[in-house]
């Protein structure tokens, strides 16, 4: 099983935690994982561009000049795609980009994603994150002493103290147990977790 020190927020050692094997020990399923990413990013998509075809704009009804004759080459419409005010050749049209995934496959992408950081050395685990205020520059001062710039904070439950006070770092992103996912995991260089959100992590998921 593997074993990860224990921080307070002044970057001390103050003991040690047996991670679960089943969600921290995980094989790493790089499919699963880009799968995961692969949905997510499709599914943050609004698909709500649009552009008229030459079916939907404005003019054109009259054809510009004879077909023979001229010396132009033959036109139908003011409206071709190639005119001016023309209509877009392959418009956008509003479309769902949704892509699901099913449940067992969510987990295998988490617990990958999870495993590998606790491999990597980029999961820290704090006793607890108490703030003397929401102040960005106390828990700038947090990261300092952790020896982190990017980072994901993991809270068992929502903190705003813990949330006002990373909100204005660029690089840093603070979540819930109950928001936890495969994407923000690997987005960031280290996952920073409480004691009681670890726990929570292996009671939700074992």
């Amino acid at each position: 099983m593997p074993n990860v020190a224990i921080y307070n927020i002044s970057g001390s050692k103050v003991g040690e935690m047996t991670l679960s094997e089943e969600i921290f020990g995980h094989e790493v399923n790089v499919p699963a994982m880009h799968a995961y990413v692969t949905a997510y990013l499709a599914n943050q998509r609004q698909g709500t561009q649009s552009a008229k075809t030459r079916a939907e704009v404005s003019g054109g009804g009259k054809k510009p000049w004879r077909q023979k004759g001229t010396g132009r080459a033959r036109q139908g419409s003011t409206r071709s795609p190639q005119w001016t005010h023309g209509g877009v050749v392959f418009a956008p049209k509003p479309r769902d980009y949704r892509l699901s995934l099913n449940k067992k496959l969510k987990r295998v992408a988490l617990k990958s994603a999870l495993s590998a950081k606790v491999a990597d050395e980029k999961f820290i685990v704090l006793d607890s994150i108490e703030l003397s205020a929401p102040k960005t520059k106390e828990m700038v001062k947090v990261l300092a002493n952790l020896k982190t710039e990017n980072a994901l904070i993991v809270t068992e439950n929502v903190d705003e103290t813990v949330v006002r006070a990373a909100n204005n770092i660029q690089g840093v992103q603070t979540t819930t147990v109950g928001m936890l996912n495969t994407y923000d995991v690997l987005k960031y260089d280290t996952v920073i977790a409480t004691r009681g959100a670890v726990e929570k992590v292996e009671e939700v998921y074992a």
